[in-house]
């Protein structure tokens, strides 16, 4: 667009297949034909391997994967306790084969590597003055176009040049730790899941106000009575277990860096995908500040917003959004309250912007407020924000991306009101990036998408997805595009 300066940073992210993770594999319980479960049987020719083999099959995979994990035999431990009840007593070398065999790598990246955000890391010490580190957030899709959520590191001068740091050749996946639920917020989703009332009530109603797993499940006993159908039984308890499980805690060992921690889906309404985090550097109202994160749940069929907290990017709170307003794809928190109320942008219809408003991050129960539909030509097919608004003395400027003729997509950005986002002050007609000829071929040709960029000086630095496959950096004017949008104020939706 004339009038505003892009300038692509030389960086450019694309997946790479040497980056792996180690995750359970476990066979399922069909039967073999001996009638015996299959995973019996697997565990019980493993354990007639002889002492041996045994420690030369174990000398063998230390040999060969040992470099390619940071504690090898940790992640092998940990995954043996998936079958630990068919086990006996074993010793630690046999445990430690078993978990061999019951652990495959997955290379997350090994597709793409898109779809980022960027936000001011929690350490800035040691840097000259006017720089900022960063933390990058991505969308990795590995085999079967499972996406996980991974993260880098780099820094920004104080002249807005971005260097992105070496990223290490090892990943983990966490510690996955069960939570403390809250009983208003689990029966308000229950609900919207379609849970049977009546069967839900009878089991919250066992619940204190907190609650863990172990009172969830003694709670869960109530259902286990004559006069309830087995049927209806099964069905209510599979809701407060999915649920549960979809509600969690990751934690990582200290010694890992931030771009050594995957965030892989670990719940049910997750199970196919954690796509397009969404991270805010949110100030509380007590100057406090968290790391909010929304992101699309995908479980092959339905797709949910969720929410991640951190303050620290090593251990993470994974937890549903609720309320009716919390639907779809590509919800945005602004990063702190306007008039005591959390905000966030939303596209609930799949076609336009809405803007919510609430008193709990976690739970969008209000109607939301229609703010921007596609009307230019180059976004008719459908568009939807970039990421959190960034506030300016001129306004909140919010990112958007537009789908237009031959599912090109495109970058853009409105001006909002600073003390009412609900009022477009400023809204440029034309786009402020397209995918070049270097980035317009790949998985999905011709796109161009982000999840959130920040400023930095009078720099906006935003980095952005190209056609699903790699991520690059664009650094902004921020004068320039704030005289650009100033100059063109809304006009009425077509």
């Amino acid at each position: 667009m004339a009038g505003i300066t892009v300038e692509r940073s030389p960086h450019m992210l694309r997946p790479d297949p040497h980056r792996v993770v180690g995750r359970p594999y476990v066979p399922g319980d069909d039967p073999l034909a001996d009638g015996q479960p299959r995973l019996e049987g697997v565990v019980r020719r493993i354990l007639a391997i002889g002492d041996d083999d045994v420690a030369g099959q174990l000398a063998d995979i230390r040999a060969r994967f040992s470099g390619r994990h940071r504690s090898l035999e940790r992640m092998l431990a940990r995954n043996s306790d998936r079958v630990s009840h068919l086990l006996g007593d074993v010793s630690d070398e046999r445990r430690l084969l078993i978990g061999a065999y019951f652990t495959q790598e997955y290379a997350f990246e090994a597709a793409a590597l898109t779809n980022p955000s960027i936000v001011c890391a929690p350490d800035q010490s040691g840097l000259p003055e006017g720089a900022c580190r960063f933390v990058l957030s991505l969308r990795s899709i590995g085999e079967g176009h499972l996406s996980s959520i991974e993260f880098r590191t780099g820094t920004l001068s104080a002249e807005g040049d971005a260097h992105l740091d070496e990223a290490s050749s090892l990943a983990e996946t966490g510690e996955r730790r069960s939570p403390v639920y809250e009983r208003k917020l689990f029966g308000v989703k229950l609900a919207e899941l379609g849970a049977d009332v009546d069967m839900s009530a009878k089991v919250l109603d066992q619940l204190p106000r907190h609650f863990g797993v172990p009172e969830l499940e003694q709670a869960l006993a109530v259902l286990l009575t004559p006069d309830i159908p087995r049927a209806l039984c099964l069905d209510t308890t599979k809701f407060f277990r999915w649920l549960a499980s979809s509600n969690y805690l990751l934690a990582f060992d200290e010694e890992t860096s931030i771009e050594e921690r995957l965030l892989y889906p670990e719940g049910p309404f997750e199970s196919r995908g954690m796509e397009d985090a969404r991270f805010v550097h949110f100030t509380e109202d007590d100057r406090s500040t968290t790391y909010y994160a929304s992101y699309t749940a995908y479980d092959g069929i339905n797709i949910l917003p969720q929410l991640i907290e951190t303050n620290d990017f090593r251990s993470f709170e994974i937890s549903t959004m609720n309320g009716r307003s919390a639907q779809n794809k590509g919800m945005a928190i602004f990063p702190r309250t306007i008039d005591g109320a959390y905000v966030a942008l939303s596209r609930p219809d799949r076609e336009n912007i809405h803007l919510l408003r609430s008193d709990n991050p976690r739970f969008w129960g209000a109607p939301s407020t229609p703010l921007r539909g596609p009307k230019q030509p180059w976004e008719l097919i459908q568009m939807g924000n970039c990421g959190s608004p960034l506030e300016t003395s001129e306004g909140w400027i919010v990112l958007t991306h537009g789908v237009g003729p031959m599912r090109t997509y495109r970058l853009g950005a409105l001006l909002l009101d600073l003390d009412d986002p609900s009022r477009i002050i400023a809204d440029l007609p034309e786009p402020i990036l397209e995918a070049n000829e270097e980035e317009r071929d790949g998985y999905v040709p011709n796109v161009v998408y982000s999840c959130g960029g920040m400023i930095h000086g009078d720099r906006l630095v935003l980095p952005y997805g190209f056609s699903d496959q790699g991520t690059g950096i664009a650094v902004l004017s921020l004068p320039e595009l704030l005289k650009e949008l100033l100059a063109h104020p809304p006009t009425r939706d077509r």
